[in-house]
């Protein structure tokens, strides 16, 4: 059972939580109105509107998760926000590799997963998770966000999507806990972002820019990709290749 706690303001929930995190019970929340400096992932930033949406981190402390299998969590998480958010949108919902979560071809939310190994093992995982859901105006630098209240047209509860997503996110945790994974990868598959089986443009660090299809996601988290130029299979890390949004053909 979850235990929320609520901080009037505070840098970034996951900053807090992942220092606090040896003394406080697995099911921790850390939640507020006002994140100053909220972290995105490898460095970047997440902005958001003060009490206009869900900012909030949760501290899950697994039995026995392997590091070399730590993605699972970021699957769970993925499949709780995004059911979540499409139950309350009426619209489909998707994961874009990792876990961010899109509408169409727009952000709704984002994630950052900080795991915590000791041996072979995740100690404990802190999984802050950011959702636009009444904010309307969006900083102009910002590529492609949206919010629930733009794709349904009215406001919402943001204390109640963060206790529904919690409450989907310990359902689906439980289950990494009590079974094997390869369901929640199979669901994980199923509502990626253009992993329909058909080829789209992708860019390296240097520019580069290609047509590939997702073949699949591995247990570490690296994006498996065949290239449509040569029907080679490569694999890569968060950050060594990203989708191209302007729909391009390559």
């Amino acid at each position: 059972m979850a235990q929320f706690i609520e901080l009037s303001q505070v840098e970034s929930t996951n900053t807090y939580l992942l220092q606090a995190a040896g003394e406080l019970p697995g099911g921790t929340v850390i939640y507020t109105p006002c994140q100053t400096a909220g972290r995105g992932q490898k460095g970047n930033r997440w902005l958001a509107q003060p009490g206009m949406n869900a900012t909030f981190s949760y501290l899950y402390k697994p039995r026995a998760i392997e590091a070399r299998r730590q993605f699972c969590i970021s699957e769970a998480a993925a499949l709780a926000v995004a059911g979540v958010l499409g139950e309350l949108s009426g619209e489909r919902i998707t994961v874009k590799w990792p876990n961010d979560i899109y509408h169409g071809d727009r952000k709704l939310c984002g994630m950052l997963i900080e795991n915590s190994l000791h041996g072979r093992l995740v100690e404990h995982s802190v999984i802050g998770i950011g959702i636009n859901i009444n904010q309307r105006e969006f900083d102009p630098y910002a590529p492609n966000p949206t919010s629930l209240a733009l794709i349904t047209g009215g406001d919402h509860d943001v204390d109640m999507v963060m206790r529904r997503v919690t409450q989907r996110l310990e359902q689906l945790l439980g289950r990494l806990d009590s079974e094997d994974s390869a369901v929640l990868h199979a669901d994980y598959l199923s509502v990626l972002y253009r992993g329909d089986d058909q080829p789209h443009g992708f860019v390296l660090p240097d520019g580069t820019k290609f047509a590939a299809t997702i073949v699949d996601v591995a247990p570490d988290g690296m994006l498996a990709l065949r290239h449509q130029a040569d029907g080679t299979v490569r694999h890569y890390a968060f950050k060594q290749v990203a989708f191209c949004l302007d729909r391009m053909n390559y």
